[in-house]
């Protein structure tokens, strides 16, 4: 028996492309929304309706919504370089306005957003951060960022001026399957090609894809209005991540420690040379700021409200690796 109909945008990332295997697992049909010029390699042979345009463009796809019973407004865009543009805000700012008035005027049971936990203030941890926490990345000056909490801030709007049942769910750094432009998952390739070196002092929180896309499609049925949920698991040093990775992928860890001076000095001269070639740096200044940071985070509510899953971090990691040794093994054996 079908559950509905749900609006999938961003349905081919890496995030989408898991998302939309488990909606059609858990009984729900799919339109998935994939930009005109993208093959869409992931996901083209699942039994879904596909749907062509550009988020920002709103005009190739809202007619599309009509119908549907839900929305998940997964789409954004995620990168890091440059730090700042105009196209990642009409996609992450934009593009959620136009994902939310779409879905308002079908008149939708339930609007999710995936946001990102660099939306919701971090922590240590001993005492990571949760929901109730201001944004605190704003320091950074990373253009993603900012447009994400700004999209978030126009999604929890909807509920309190309209009562729009829309809520924010914020993934932490996910590792897993079907990654098919390598993003977070670029971690674990550079981890097996033996290309990192060392280990900053900072400490992040790690989750597997698998588990995001059960607690997403679960909170069409059980996530609050109004409410956001951290998504995540494990919160590891760099060292003990980089080392647990290493061991799950059977080659030898970073042993370097790198002091905090090194990993900004590292960042600075990535930046410089990123403005002077205008190619996109290994690791910015910014980013480098951030892996000395402890990015610390709980995800008790979810797991309470939402179901969301705690699977190790070595078996995100081996399936991940499974589907780069597969399906992936081009984008494994590139140089």
């Amino acid at each position: 028996m079908m559950k509905g109909t749900v609006f999938l945008t961003g349905s081919d990332g890496f995030l989408g492309s898991n998302l939309l295997r488990q909606l059609l697992a858990a009984g729900y049909q799919v339109r998935a929304l994939v930009e005109p010029q993208r093959e869409a390699a992931t996901i083209r042979h699942l039994p879904v309706e596909l749907v062509r345009g550009d988020i920002s463009q709103p005009a190739a796809w809202q007619r599309a919504v009509k119908g549907c019973d839900y929305v998940i407004h997964a789409a954004a865009d995620v990168g890091l370089w440059p730090l700042r543009s105009a196209r990642q805000r009409a996609v992450n700012v934009q593009g959620t306005a136009h994902c939310l008035q779409a879905a308002q005027v079908a008149g939708v049971k339930r609007f999710v957003h995936v946001g990102t936990a660099n939306s919701i203030g971090y922590g240590s941890m001993s005492h990571p951060g949760h929901e109730g926490l201001p944004y605190s990345c704003g320091r950074f000056g990373l253009g993603y960022m900012d447009t994400k909490y700004e999209a978030q801030q126009l999604v929890l709007q909807a509920w309190k001026e309209s009562g729009f049942p829309a809520l924010v769910v914020n993934p932490t750094f996910m590792l897993g399957p079907y990654d098919s432009t390598p993003g977070s998952n670029r971690m674990l390739l550079a981890l097996y090609r033996q290309q990192v070196p060392g280990y900053a002092p900072g400490s992040k929180n790690y989750l597997y894809v698998g588990d995001a896309v059960e607690a997403i499609v679960n909170a069409l049925q059980h996530g609050r209005p109004g409410q956001c949920y951290l998504l995540g698991h494990e919160n590891l040093s760099y060292r003990e991540a980089f080392g647990r990775m290493a061991g799950a992928l059977g080659v030898k860890a970073p042993r370097l420690p790198m002091p905090r001076p090194a990993v900004l000095a590292y960042g600075r001269l990535g930046s410089f040379l990123g403005q002077l070639t205008g190619k996109a740096p290994k690791v910015s200044y910014p980013m480098a700021r951030l892996a000395c940071e402890d990015v610390c985070y709980s995800a008790q509510k979810a797991i309470n409200e939402l179901g969301l899953p705690q699977t190790p971090l070595e078996v995100a990691v081996k399936t991940a690796m499974a589907w780069f040794e597969g399906e992936g093994r081009n984008i494994l054996h590139q140089a």
